[in-house]
């Protein structure tokens, strides 16, 4: 209760991708995210939901980022209007505010910094996506410090 009276709060970045899903936190000040998990995808919506509701609640989560992935040209394609219509999904089951954020080319980032760091590509698979919500995440705390 403390956290809440000094303006704390956590917050859970996704990555939505079609095999797995990204999840990332930020600590309680909201300066820094750290991927946390891949939740696999298996299109059965409300299983996924579920997975995700129950690690926002084991970290605290307050509000959720959603990686937007838009076209080049900034339109919305139909990736784009998935990611919309999960985050819309995410608010309603968890009851948290949600955010869309603009992820275009955050997992060419997350890939080229997991090459830079000589992962190998068995291992960067596993992790990429995690990667890739922590850079949709700190792009969002970057963007929001000081609001």
């Amino acid at each position: 209760m403390i956290g809440r009276l000094v303006g704390l709060l956590r917050i859970m970045g996704i990555d939505l991708g079609e095999k797995r899903i990204g999840v990332a936190v930020s600590d309680e000040l909201g300066w820094t995210a750290q991927g946390v998990q891949t939740i696999k995808n298996n299109g059965k919506i409300i299983e996924v939901l579920e997975e995700i509701k129950q690690l926002a609640q084991e970290l605290g989560v307050e509000r959720v980022v959603v990686g937007l992935p838009k076209n080049m040209n900034g339109t919305i394609g139909p990736q784009g209007e998935k990611a919309l219509y999960f985050a819309d999904r995410i608010s309603q089951h968890l009851g948290l505010p949600v955010e869309t954020l603009d992820e275009r080319l955050t997992t060419v980032a997350a890939e080229r910094i997991l090459v830079s760091a000589d992962m190998r590509r068995a291992k960067r698979r596993k992790v990429i996506d995690k990667m890739a919500a922590a850079i949709i995440l700190q792009d969002y705390l970057n963007a929001n410090s000081g609001k």
